[in-house]
């Protein structure tokens, strides 16, 4: 789950918002007011507000995004409590709120709003507000047993490194007995259901490589470094430009620079090697 949180002082616009039946909403947790409407709450948050005449950004905005598979199993009363919970661990607990989620996308989510003046008319210190709601999304989502922002990158992760090996894999057996061409390179890729992609710049000359598989777009130097622009070149190409799909496309010279650096290392290498 995540959380983002920030001060406002458009009070109305942001219930109106939240309240927005054309996104399905439902009000789904509330505390010290009996209004329903956007109107009638914005009326009692102003009553409160009165109190401290200093404070601008009255109004605390909060969203709590559950990840899509737990948005879909959390039924209203959950997404209540899982609201309530965060207001705790944010120490909101005696404020005027209300929060509503919405259900017309794929991810669920929930608008919370919260009076950012108490009843004894005490601004709630904002400082590094957008930090407080990701450690309390955090620990909220822990007590709730769902899964956490580090959860999710964790699999992704692990999905990732997954991806980098089968890429690699296949580059290593494509790199063999190369021709020397780009071209044979990309359609042995390719054979492996792995696209390789080049990256044009500006000036219509080759920058780099991503690869494509399995719905993921990786820059080849983040499969592996000996994937990176000027080591492929170096390996398949010394050309000044390569064919690709017919057409000459030049090399960048940044890129023709490194590439040539890593030759004459090699070149020397062997030299000193005789």
């Amino acid at each position: 789950m995540i959380g983002k949180g920030s001060s406002i002082s458009s009070t109305l616009g942001a219930l109106r918002y939240g309240n927005n039946q054309e996104k399905e909403a439902k009000q789904i947790y509330s505390n010290l007011i009996t209004g329903e409407t956007a109107q009638e709450i914005t009326q009692e948050f102003k009553a409160v507000q009165a109190l401290n005449q200093n404070c601008e950004r009255n109004t605390l905005s909060f969203i709590l995004s559950p990840t899509v598979s737990d948005g879909e199993k959390l039924i209203n009363r959950e997404l209540g409590e899982l609201t309530k919970n965060f207001i705790q661990q944010m120490k909101l607990q005696d404020r005027q709120a209300v929060a509503y989620v919405h259900r017309d996308k794929a991810h669920t989510h929930v608008h919370l709003y919260v009076n950012r003046i108490d009843l004894k008319g005490k601004a709630y210190n904002d400082s590094f507000i957008g930090k407080q709601s990701q450690l309390a999304a955090e620990r909220t989502a822990k007590q709730m047993g769902i899964q956490t922002v580090q959860d999710v990158q964790f699999e992704k992760n692990k999905a990732l490194a997954h991806t980098r090996g089968e890429i690699h894999k296949a580059h290593q057996q494509a790199i063999q007995g190369s021709s020397k061409d780009l071209q044979t390179y990309i359609n042995r890729m390719r054979e492996q259901h792995i696209g390789v992609i080049p990256v044009i710049n500006k000036s219509k000359q080759l920058q780099g490589f991503r690869y494509e598989y399995q719905g993921q777009s990786i820059k080849g130097s983040k499969v592996h470094r000996s994937m990176s622009a000027s080591n492929l070149l170096k390996s398949i190409s010394r050309a000044k430009s390569v064919v690709l799909s017919g057409t000459s496309v030049p090399i960048a010279p940044s890129l023709a620079k490194v590439v040539a650096k890593k030759v004459l290392k090699i070149v020397i290498d062997k030299g000193i090697g005789i």
